[in-house]
């Protein structure tokens, strides 16, 4: 839930409230009784708590050579299969035609 800023428009009392959003605007002074106006703030700022944001999402420079040599490893172990697959296929394709005719 936010906290809102008010302003009183009779003695200029500045006041806080931790409020719902859907909640209704305040429109008393707590102090004076007098009219109040919510102020535009600025809100709070984001707030990164724990560990995880800093491994996860602000990587080095090393880190990310590292898996990009990585990933380009495992895809050319993977179209190597592929490769070896379709040589395989090849083969046993052209026995059968040899067998059959």
């Amino acid at each position: 839930m936010p906290t809102y800023e008010y302003e009183c428009q009779k003695c200029s009392y500045l006041f806080e409230k931790f409020q719902s959003i859907t909640a209704e605007p305040l429109k008393r002074c707590p102090k004076c009784r007098g009219k109040v106006k919510r102020l535009l703030g600025t809100g709070a700022g984001i707030i990164f708590k724990g560990s995880g944001f800093y491994q996860t999402d602000y990587r080095t420079d090393s880190y990310k050579k590292s898996a990009k040599a990585d990933s380009a490893a495992a895809s050319g172990t993977d179209s190597k299969k592929a490769d070896s697959a379709k040589a395989k296929k090849a083969d046993s394709s052209a026995g059968a035609k040899k067998a059959a005719g």
